[in-house]
């Protein structure tokens, strides 16, 4: 059976490559799954809250989109997958936090192997999750690109059959990166993968904002005398590239101090500076979270049609839940 200090040795929180960093434990004062709370009440606690919270929210986004026919378009199929990323790296955090809170009060019990495949499953979801709230980003980056300077052509570019390629694409993708980060987890080169993607990332990213904001303006001139051009249209489509640009910050401020983290953990493990920012581990964890339950607000805050969809779909639960209640009483009367 797994002892205490082999659960410490085996199980950080650090919810992703956790076995990778086993023979560095001591090195680099990386906070354990045993030791993250001393207690069900602490950071825990935290993690299954705002774990469910972004289920939640992120289950209204989907349902929003599929149930709205004006939400069927490119973009908003773009924001779909960003939310099922969303929600895969709460469901991962807030189900690894269950998982502690059991073997802690040796409610569950398990072989040391279970605990090894238990924790690749999570690295697994975490990675999974990482890389693709980065390519969606990027999908919703070039879809706003395209709409702005080929919005006359926009419709034949970008289908929604191509959109829903690229969704697959990406789904793919990710799926491949989790399984290779889980199976080279113990080379130092993994980190540096994902943190050279992360960056990538950023590089299109900005290549992409610098030349739609600089440009958009002369383009919306141009573009303003030809025949057939849609006014409401353009303003909705620089609306979708301010709306990314506001995800894309969050998830920098959310994101950066875990690559942060990452970078340090293999660039400086022993330098006093370096262990005591990654002494915070619990509070990169909790931003990244946090980003999964910010995401859906912003949705709300900036579409008014999806403002709109959300509210229905409320007002029905709430509705259906009423309905419901009114039938129990009427049973327990009889």
């Amino acid at each position: 059976m797994l002892s205490v200090q082999s659960l410490q040795a085996l199980t950080f929180h650090s919810s992703f490559l956790n076995s990778m960093v086993d023979w560095r434990l001591h090195s680099l004062h990386i906070v354990s799954l045993h030791t993250l709370g001393h207690g069900y009440g602490g950071p825990e606690s935290v993690f299954l809250i705002l774990g469910i919270i972004s289920l939640l929210e992120n289950i209204l986004v989907i349902t929003a989109i599929v149930k709205n026919k004006n939400l069927h378009s490119p973009m908003y199929f773009f924001v779909c997958s960003l939310a099922v990323a969303d929600m895969l790296v709460s469901v991962s955090n807030a189900w690894e936090t269950i998982i502690i809170y059991l073997l802690n009060n040796r409610q569950l019990v398990v072989e040391e192997h279970f605990i090894r495949q238990m924790d690749n499953v999570f690295d697994s979801m975490i990675c999974i999750s990482v890389v693709a709230s980065m390519c969606s980003l990027l999908a919703i980056a070039v879809d706003r690109y395209v709409t702005i300077f080929y919005a006359l052509r926009y419709h034949n570019i970008m289908t929604v059959r191509r959109a829903g390629c690229i969704i697959g694409g990406i789904w793919t993708f990710c799926t491949g990166c989790g399984i290779v980060f889980i199976v080279y987890s113990d080379t130092t080169p993994v980190i540096i993968c994902l943190v050279s993607m992360f960056f990538a990332m950023l590089l299109i990213m900005a290549s992409l904002y610098s030349h739609m904001f600089m440009l958009a303006r002369s383009h919306v001139k141009r573009i303003a005398a030809l025949p057939g051009y849609n006014s409401i249209h353009q303003r909705a489509s620089m609306k979708g590239a301010i709306t990314l640009t506001i995800l894309l910050g969050i998830f920098i401020v959310c994101w950066a101090p875990f690559f942060l983290h990452l970078i340090l953990m293999i660039s400086c493990p022993r330098n006093l500076y370096c262990v005591c920012f990654m002494s915070h581990f619990n509070m990169y964890l909790i931003l990244i979270m946090c980003n999964s339950v910010i995401d859906p607000l912003i949705y709300a805050f900036r579409s008014q049609e999806m403002r709109k969809t959300f509210k229905e779909i409320i007002c029905c639960c709430c509705s259906l839940r009423n309905a419901c209640t009114s039938i129990c009483d009427l049973t327990g009367k009889y």
